[in-house]
């Protein structure tokens, strides 16, 4: 049975998944409930995806600690980088290696982003779920979450939940 690649991310209501600095803000400005449901779907994953711009970006707010040690950590790069403590480095076709990934055993995929990543992936047909977080906030501008582009996916709604001022919507593609 082939692995499920998923997209787990907030927005905001009107797209965004960063302000225009790439700041974050707010997001941790909205009351949420608990973690927002992270730890739970965290426990279903065993590999990790990211850009290289997602992972700088982490690796500066963690103050360099890197918060998923625990799983396989891959970074999409144009660059040849080496691999590091806890992360590989991959510079080569998206597709051929993602697809290679979800042929392995193991848990589902989490494409953590970001937004240039994630246009890659859609246009290529790679991500099977999509578990949004809506909080309660308009940007107006930023870096959008999904980017125009030449694909079209049919999806299926397959659950919602509040996390107080949050809203989860779970969708898998058709």
């Amino acid at each position: 049975m082939e692995r499920r690649l998923v997209l787990f991310i907030a927005a905001s209501l009107d797209g965004f998944i960063a302000a225009e600095d790439e700041s974050l803000e707010w997001l941790f400005k909205v009351e949420g409930e608990g973690d927002n449901g992270i730890s739970e779907f965290y426990d279903t994953v065993d590999t990790v995806l990211m850009g290289k711009r997602t992972y700088d970006w982490i690796m500066k707010h963690e103050r360099g600690e890197f918060p998923y040690k625990n799983k396989d950590c891959y970074v999409f790069t144009r660059s040849k980088l080496q691999d590091v403590e806890h992360v590989r480095f991959v510079n080569e076709d998206i597709k051929a290696f993602t697809n290679r990934l979800k042929h392995q055993e193991g848990e589902s995929i989490w494409l953590v982003g970001g937004g240039e990543l994630l246009h890659w992936f859609l246009k290529e047909g790679l991500v099977d779920e999509f578990i949004v977080t809506i909080a309660p906030v308009l940007l107006g501008k930023g870096i959008p979450l999904f980017k125009g582009g030449d694909y079209q996916l049919d999806l299926a709604l397959t659950g919602t939940r509040t996390f107080n001022q949050f809203v989860e919507l779970h969708y898998t593609v058709k």
